[in-house]
């Protein structure tokens, strides 16, 4: 199969030399700074936004002694990394760095510590300011799926903490603590109504299979695929082409890809979960994606094409394992997505990479907004996973490039906006199960297939309730990225 692309030359890349200048200046700190010096050269050489961040400059420093002077001024590697970042939370939402790449890397085969479910909404019910939070699935085999929780579950305390429009926020224990209680109740009307079941979740590890339901619908006299994929990870490539194969053989004429809790992953797999859909581009030759990168990197920006074959990668290491035939589709002419404010990156990049080829219904919320991407940089000559220094495990995550679609289009930074709008809150009393066809955001898909409804907003009339805001992000949640082990060297 033809290579992706090639992220690292041969040879060992000087971080510090642009093509323009070969004679630039090579810092060299001392030992006890190895780390911020990774930071600072990593930055240097791979941050898409390298030219905008004078403190990035190649000609920032005089000399070793002003460049140890300049690394001594942040405590921490972290704190470093922060000061580099471009116009940090407006223009740069996205970079970051961790302590343990291990941790990382396992994140990204689907493996992290978990209480094993995803937060579907918090919700206010009532006038008199009472919250709610409500399940959007479990994942099989983890605490939550032990505790006998499942999507459209309500809880109403969390923590001890009977939620309201004042405390919610205690919902961020989600994030950080390795142990939560939760409550639950019932809502009708905006009444709450304790159920008397409550479960203590404790953190532990968990392996989740993002090909989390698929089921073909027969609806309205047509054959519907419906796919709820939550994570594009390269280690389950083989269980996604799985699905597709039974979707080839059995016919289907219409496709439902429900991403509204995918809030992205690897280029690789979106460029084949594309190849699959729209089997009548050329392989190796239509081009999904291109990616552009810094004026340091200008050869490492390369296309994505549609493929006939896929790589598959090992669960526990992510080395890999060999090709696959990809079950490509000949018979679609439109795809249907299903999307939240969740719905970012690795998932947008479906949605803008299938639009020059076919027509992408977006049914839901407005996307996230997310037009760039990343690759881990490790600290070795050439930043790769070859030779790393042995000393730590810090690894960086920032943003490398920015990617487009055949047309040359990525305006999408506030996200793509439904043609269908469906806010499923406001069906937080009865959350349906996936491929229950009375599901609001299926629902609404089923009936513009089947013609029943016109392309507006399909939302209850209720008013005295609303979707809250505020709370942090899960970890690595919102990615799209290159993964060490894609790289071909």
């Amino acid at each position: 199969m033809k290579k992706l692309f090639y992220l690292f030359v041969s040879g060992v890349l000087l971080w510090s030399c642009s093509d323009k200048d070969d004679d630039a200046f090579v810092p060299d700190p001392s030992e006890d700074l190895e780390i911020h010096d990774f930071v600072w050269k990593g930055m240097n050489t791979w941050y898409f936004w390298q030219e905008e961040v004078n403190d990035l400059g190649d000609d920032r420093f005089a000399s070793s002694e002003e460049y140890e002077d300049f690394l001594n001024n942040y405590a921490t590697p972290e704190g470093l990394f922060d000061h580099l970042i471009y116009e940090d939370g407006t223009v740069d939402r996205f970079s970051w760095i961790v302590d343990d790449y291990e941790v990382l890397l396992s994140s990204f085969r689907g493996e992290s510590d978990s209480f094993g479910f995803e937060i579907g909404g918090l919700v206010q019910v009532n006038d008199a300011n009472d919250v709610i939070l409500y399940v959007g699935y479990v994942v099989p085999d983890s605490p939550a799926d032990d505790a006998g929780m499942s999507r459209g579950d309500i809880v109403y305390k969390f923590d001890n903490v009977a939620l309201n429009t004042s405390n919610y926020q205690v919902v961020n224990n989600f994030y950080s603590n390795e142990s939560i209680r939760l409550e639950f109740a019932t809502v009708s009307n905006g009444i709450i109504t304790p159920t008397g079941k409550s479960s203590t979740l404790n953190l532990r590890s968990v392996q989740e299979n993002p090909v989390h339901f698929s089921e073909v619908l027969n609806y309205g006299g047509r054959k519907i695929g419906y796919l709820v994929y939550h994570a594009f990870r390269n280690t389950y490539n083989k269980e996604l082409n799985d699905v597709f194969e039974d979707f080839k053989n059995s016919g289907i004429e219409e496709l439902v890809l429900d991403l509204r809790y995918n809030g992205g992953g690897s280029v690789s797999t979106s460029a084949y979960l594309a190849s699959m859909i729209y089997g009548d581009a050329a392989a190796e030759k239509e081009v999904f994606a291109t990616l552009a990168y810094n004026s340091k990197n200008p050869r490492e920006g390369g296309s994505y094409p549609f493929f006939d074959k896929a790589d598959t990668y090992d669960k526990s290491t992510g080395k890999n394992n060999g090709t696959i035939t990809i079950n490509r589709l000949n018979s679609l002419t439109r795809v249907y997505v299903l999307t939240s404010g969740d719905t970012a990156s690795a998932s947008e990049m479906i949605i803008n990479g299938l639009k020059p080829f076919m027509e992408v219904i977006v049914i839901g919320e407005t996307t996230y907004g997310k037009n760039v991407g990343s690759q881990t940089l490790f600290d070795s000559s050439d930043f790769s996973t070859r030779n790393i220094n042995p000393n730590h495990k810090y690894a960086m995550q920032p943003i490398t490039f920015k990617i487009y679609n055949k047309n040359g289009e990525s305006d999408y930074t506030h996200g793509f906006d439904p043609d269908i709008l469906v806010e499923e809150y406001h069906s937080y009393e009865n959350i349906r199960a996936f491929g229950d066809t009375e599901e609001s955001l299926l629902s609404a898909a089923l009936n513009d297939i089947s013609g029943f409804s016109a392309r507006s907003m399909v939302s209850p009339s209720e008013t005295n309730i609303k979707a809250l805001k505020g709370l942090k992000e899960q970890r690595f949640s919102k990615e799209m990225y290159i993964v060490p082990g894609e790289i071909q060297p």
